[in-house]
């Protein structure tokens, strides 16, 4: 692929649909390629808004909206950052030939659905999946969780991080689960899926690229598998690598090699698997750099925004581990707007440790501000480097 030169007419223009921290460092990547950055978002000053070439703010659930945004902007490449995304205009815009979408019009829509993913993963690939089932009203959830049987989990069919999921343990917490799912949707009157809780002894992040290969075409790279723990069903943090059986990482990479060469196109995607010994089940995939994945930019000689931007392009790749790591989650600890940091200084005393914070503007108590990195051999040195650093930064209102 040739670049041109931003801010000119042979300019290579890449439009970010979502603007949030992954997006910033995504842009960040293709600026020292010299490409041209449009950044969207819902809200105004969104981290990689900051970073970007221009700007816009719009409603990307509405297909008219985004049509007319890209037939404005003219992008070479549209990279979708966010599920909230009107699936059916970015797959006209595609057919149309107006912009490639990254990896995929189609990879987006099905990844953005727990149900079109599952279906595809567990009922057409075959692949290993924990049992499961999905419901659209309070009494459906009764036979699925019937079904499925307890413990189990229930999420919507479309969220992200965390946002309206529930554990199960007995029929109490059915009506509960019914109402946190219906509000932490991304649509109203949305469907759940109801997964079985598997007994696994951890889980990865398991970073897939497809990216050119010479006269080769498209190839499959991964990394090293990224371990992560989780709250609420959001993570807090992440180690890489994570220790496993040789048996269990040739699985968890024919696992993921199935389902993204399934999905095509080129890029990064984060294939999300459960580990129990030898064994391993798929779980979710994201088409596009995941949060746990935040970990490779003090790990990897290229970390997972560089290999996103670097595949788009058409560019060769390494997913060398240049040494291992940890990165542990910042929240806004309290509400307020134009936050201030304190202790920034003192974090980064702490040795081989790196500080990133996103510049949202504004915060809740538990909305992700920043990420503390931290070198360290063994793992357990780098986890504990990069919670010291995170429990020095008090997030404070301005």
């Amino acid at each position: 692929m040739k670049i041109g030169t931003a801010l000119t007419r042979s300019a290579t223009r890449v439009m970010l649909l979502g603007s949030g921290e992954l997006g910033k460092e995504v842009a960040i990547a293709l600026q020292r390629y010299g490409v041209e950055v449009v950044a969207v978002d819902r809200y105004p000053n969104a981290p990689a808004q900051h970073v970007a070439h221009c700007a816009h703010m719009i409603d990307m659930t509405d297909g008219e909206a985004v049509k007319r945004l890209v037939e404005m902007e003219k992008p070479d490449i549209i990279v979708p950052e966010l599920e909230a995304i009107a699936t059916e205009a970015l797959a006209e815009i595609e057919q149309g030939g107006r912009a490639e979408v990254i990896p995929t019009a189609r990879a987006v829509c099905l990844t953005m659905n727990r149900e079109g993913i599952r279906r595809l993963a567990a009922e057409e690939l075959g692949l290993p999946t924990s049992p499961y089932a999905f419901a659209d009203s309070l009494d459906s959830l009764k036979s699925a969780v019937q079904a499925v049987g307890y413990p189990c989990f229930v999420k919507p069919v479309m969220s992200s991080s965390g946002k309206g999921q529930s554990l199960l343990r007995g029929d109490a917490d059915l009506e509960k689960a019914w109402e946190h799912a219906q509000s932490g949707g991304r649509v109203k009157d949305t469907k759940v899926i109801v997964e079985g809780k598997i007994e696994f002894d951890f889980e990865i992040t398991l970073l897939t690229v497809r990216a050119c290969n010479g006269d080769a075409g498209v190839a499959t790279y991964f990394c090293e598998p990224i371990g992560h723990r989780q709250e609420l069903g959001d993570y807090v943090e992440s180690w890489q690598p994570q220790p496993m059986s040789g048996t269990a990482i040739a699985e968890a990479r024919r696992i993921a090699k199935v389902v993204t060469d399934n999905l095509g196109g080129r890029g990064v995607f984060g294939v999300e698997l459960f580990v129990k010994g030898d064994r391993v089940w798929f779980s979710e995939i994201s088409p596009r750099p995941h949060d746990t994945g935040m970990v490779t930019m003090i790990t990897q000689a290229q970390n997972e925004f560089e290999l996103h931007a670097r595949a788009m392009l058409g560019f060769p790749v390494s997913t060398a581990l240049r040494n291992p790591g940890a990165s542990a989650v910042i929240y806004g600890q309290v509400e307020g707007e134009g936050i201030v940091f304190d202790g920034v200084g003192e974090a980064l005393t702490v040795p081989e440790t790196e500080i990133r914070l996103f510049g949202k503007p504004i915060s809740h108590p538990r909305r992700r501000l920043g990420v503390a990195l931290a070198a360290g051999n063994p793992i357990e040195e780098a986890r504990n480097r990069a919670t010291t650093a995170v429990g020095l930064i008090k997030p404070l209102v301005g």
